[in-house]
């Protein structure tokens, strides 16, 4: 895998090049905007559980919850509009700013998009920390939405465009590392923040102001992508550049190659509409059903809520919190796997496999609780009992870490033509966005009502994406990015919507 990738003829084969220090540099710097997403994902959770927050911001969950020590529904003690509004707000404005995020992408190149998305959560971080009362806090979170969706759109595709085909998969990866990194400092942020008399709530959400700095220095230094440059017009700096991150000067193939799909990408005035022709219908699927199934798995159930869900288990508040640690470590060495093997063994494999073991933690982990808490939602978790479904929910994160978390945003983001991608990456983050949102605003309703049949509701969604993909996903490993479209020509399924005619490098 390391070492370089070997030369051939043109026409959208391997392109002759190595992997050099200043390409994995610029990737691992872009991938810091996953930090933003991570930290967010992490640290809500958290907050949510500590009393102090809850008193003065959601006191009728507070109160709730301290009666239903004294007995009730375990399923129903944090069920409350506007304490999932909270969560969930970020991502409804995620997803409306990925579609003016598409339009600064393609007439300004990612790195203004990325710079444009730290600034913009750096202010939301900043109003959050301070927010005296709910509409404030909401404001802030709003602002953190708008950023993590210029973010969301631009990196992804920044990494897929910068990255040499053989290494594309694991550079891509790093932004998922990078999701799973800002999870795990928040969680261990709010461990340490809970102890604090006094405002730890502030320091929990003031501190998501650090990836937002980050992210928006690293975006000042970045170069920019060949593909963008060409596509601005750019022509001999992009052939610099792309000199540069493939370590050769004989990149022809190559660039001769990005030069078609511009010229082809400038040929469609609309690119909103072009998505939708039957020829980008394998792509548009993708594009949709992937981030659909991501947010479908239920691992916001896990990553939203984590201490709310272990405090239900019955947990204690600091119990709860290191337990939410413990996920996080496991998210972030499960997300290792996936980087050192997706470019090996492709994404199919990692996706069947994480795929089958989510099910069976689904249901072990639905059937326990329900063992436990039954139909009313009373009873409570013996230490041994405990300490086994942490240990199921572990085995879950760890099966998603290194399939549907960092393969639902490198898929999605490698397989658009360079006419659509654009579009078709906003698409991408815009169903993402809009079912996290819905998750983030109705899982507590969700848990209250289903109780433990919410878990094989989730359970029954992984079978059916399983098959989703064992069935209608081609392998994408190793292709060029601007050849990718031959997987859908030579497919069972897709090759019906392919033109007959279409000899195209894209």
């Amino acid at each position: 895998m390391a070492g370089g990738f070997a030369a051939s003829g043109g026409g959208g084969g391997d392109y002759e090049g190595k992997v050099t220090a200043f390409v994995i540099m610029t990737c691992l710097v872009a991938a810091t905007g996953g930090l933003l997403f991570g930290y967010d994902i992490g640290i809500s959770g958290g907050v949510t559980s500590m009393d102090e927050f809850l008193l003065k911001f959601f006191p009728n969950v507070y109160h709730k919850e301290k009666n239903l020590k004294e007995g009730g529904s375990q399923y129903c003690k944090f069920n409350d509009h506007m304490l999932q509004l909270f969560t969930s707000s970020l991502y409804l404005a995620a997803l409306v700013a990925s579609f003016a995020a598409s339009i600064t992408t393609k007439a300004f190149g990612r790195k203004i998009s990325m710079l444009i998305g730290g600034l913009i959560f750096l202010i939301g971080a900043v109003l959050n920390g301070a927010a005296m009362n709910l509409g404030v806090l909401i404001l802030g979170r709003l602002l953190l939405g708008v950023g993590i969706g210029y973010a969301n759109q631009s990196v992804p595709v920044y990494l897929s465009e910068m990255a040499p085909p053989k290494l594309r998969g694991a550079l891509n990866v790093c932004f998922q590392m990078a999701v799973t990194l800002g999870i795990l400092i928040a969680n261990l942020v709010n461990y340490g923040t809970s102890t604090m008399k006094k405002n730890g709530w502030r320091v929990s959400l003031v501190l998501a102001a650090v990836p937002a700095v980050i992210m928006t220095v690293g975006a000042v230094f970045l170069p920019d992508t060949p593909n963008s440059l060409i596509d601005r017009g750019q022509k001999e700096k992009a052939k610099t550049m792309l000199q540069k991150i493939r370590g050769t000067s004989n990149v022809d193939n190559e660039f001769e190659d990005l030069i078609i799909a511009s010229d082809m990408s400038k040929q469609v005035e609309n690119p909103w509409g072009n998505i939708m022709k039957p020829r980008y219908r394998p792509q548009l699927t993708v594009a949709v059903l992937v981030p659909f199934f991501q947010q479908l798995t239920g691992i916001n159930v896990i990553m939203f809520y984590a201490p709310v869900l272990f405090k239900t288990l019955g947990f204690g508040d600091g119990a709860a919190l290191m337990t939410a640690v413990i996920t996080g470590l496991v998210n972030v060495f499960a997300t290792l796997i996936s980087i050192f093997t997706v470019d090996r063994f492709g994404r199919r494999p990692l996706f069947l496999v994480g795929g089958t073991l989510m099910i069976i933690c689904q249901i072990a982990v639905g059937s326990i609780i329900a063992s436990v808490f039954g139909m009313d939602g009373l009873g409570t978790f013996s230490k041994g009992l405990g300490n086994i479904t942490v240990a199921i929910i572990c085995v879950y994160v760890a099966a998603f870490a290194w399939s549907w978390g960092p393969l639902g945003w490198l898929v999605p983001s490698e397989v658009f033509p360079m006419e659509i991608r654009s579009a078709g990456q906003s698409i991408n983050v815009s169903v993402n966005m809009f079912f996290t949102f819905i998750i983030g605003q109705i899982f507590l309703t969700m848990l209250c009502e289903m109780k433990f049949g919410l878990f094989f509701f989730f359970g029954g969604f992984v079978v059916i994406m399983t098959f989703f993909i064992l069935f209608f996903l081609p392998e994408t490993k190793g292709i060029p990015i601007e050849d990718i479209s031959r997987i859908w020509k030579s497919h069972w399924f897709w090759k019906k919507y392919m033109p007959a005619d279409d000899n195209t490098h894209v």
